[in-house]
């Protein structure tokens, strides 16, 4: 028989909103639920119809594909065939009251929904390390060593969970599918295996050290390298060194979270650093040279232009933060100009020939907000 159109189906125009084909939907579903007719044939079909054209109208991306290429757009992407997995979040909303919804949909669509039984080598899980590191050494990059505790393979089964080491045998309960079916008039609900809870297999002589999991928690003890020029609040993943995986799964990672501690005389903007350095007022006006010690603790003069004004920013080149290619950022300096709170008889008398001589240039004005020193 021809499909319908999905618009058709669920009795909507094709300018309908989401909620309003959500509406739709419900009023249908609720319709032709087989709870309320039960061994309808008729109605299941008209159920597993209005469900499909959900799926696709439901979802943006798909209902932007049907609506240019029609079924074509979205062939493979709806039917009894397909895994609904990806709706029963939205359904499970539509359907809230109906009871074991994932189950139901497991039975109406096929296993393709449920959960499978078998063993899987699944993956480990990543781990988080927190560690604080000084300002400097998070700017040029530093070894540290950590420990911390992580799920290791049991060397006493050598992770197989058995005692005798003959492994996983099927479960006789579900004949290794992990599910059991039980069977309630029109439905046939599975559900995971209360023996094997949902494995498809026992152990049926645990290991003793590992409770037949086949992993034990072991202190691990590694070294780890943090690059250049990390920032605070970022990561260093480490492959491979996170919990082992279960069933001979791959081993997850180890995520290092760094914090960065301020520091008293630098702060970071970027890849620049900043800091302060306070002259005198002489030198501010004559122009000079002063000596500073940069974050790796190198000394370095820097040219104070004359008529240095107090708050004014000098950019030294190439003493920021690290980046790639083995370039760096800048070091900008902040000037402070210091005013002495006691003056000698003599000094007294050369600032007050100065004012005389420069009273013009002296003479106190209003300053513009924006051009204040920040």
């Amino acid at each position: 028989m021809a499909k319908r159109d999905y618009y058709e189906v669920l009795g909507v125009p094709k300018t309908a909103t989401k909620d309003e084909i959500k509406k739709a939907y419900r009023k249908l579903a609720i319709q032709f639920h087989p709870d309320k007719n039960p061994g309808n044939k008729t109605a299941e079909e008209k159920f597993k119809e209005a469900t499909e054209a959900y799926e696709v109208l439901g979802d943006d991306q798909k209902r932007q594909a049907y609506d240019q290429f029609g079924f074509a757009g979205v062939e493979g992407m709806a039917g009894a065939q397909q895994d609904y997995s990806s709706v029963f979040r939205d359904f499970e909303d539509i359907f809230s009251g109906f009871g074991d919804f994932s189950s139901f949909f497991g039975s109406i669509f096929g296993e393709g929904a449920q959960r499978r039984g078998e063993t899987r080598a699944n993956h480990g899980a990543n781990l988080r390390y927190d560690i604080e590191l000084p300002f400097e050494k998070a700017i040029f990059g530093t070894t540290v060593e950590i420990s911390y505790n992580k799920d290791d393979i049991c060397k006493t089964c050598g992770g197989s969970g058995s005692r005798d080491n003959l492994g996983r045998k099927v479960c006789s309960t579900c004949k290794g599918t992990g599910q059991v079916r039980r069977s309630s008039g029109f439905f046939a609900i599975s559900q995971p295996c209360p023996v094997c809870h949902g494995e498809g297999t026992v152990i049926e002589n645990p290991c003793q050290d590992c409770a037949g999991s086949g992993l034990v928690k072991k202190k691990q003890k590694i070294r780890v390298t943090i690059p250049p020029g990390v920032e605070d609040g970022k990561r260093v993943t480490v492959p491979g060194q996170g919990n082992a995986g279960p069933n001979g799964g791959p081993p997850g990672d180890l995520h290092v979270f760094i914090h960065v501690r301020p520091h008293e005389m630098f702060e970071r903007q970027g890849n620049d650093l900043y800091c302060a350095v306070s002259i005198d007022f002489v030198t501010a006006a004559l122009g000079g040279e002063v000596v500073i010690d940069t974050l790796e603790g190198r000394k370095i003069s820097v040219q104070i232009p004359a008529g240095t004004q107090n708050g004014k920013l000098l950019r030294i080149k190439g003493e920021g933060v690290p980046v790639s290619g083995g370039k760096r950022g800048d070091l900008y300096i902040k000037v402070f100009v210091k005013v002495p709170s006691r003056l000698t008889k003599r000094g007294r008398e050369i600032l007050e020939e100065l004012k005389k001589t420069e009273g013009e240039t002296l003479q106190p004005e209003l300053v513009k907000l924006k051009d204040i020193p920040r």
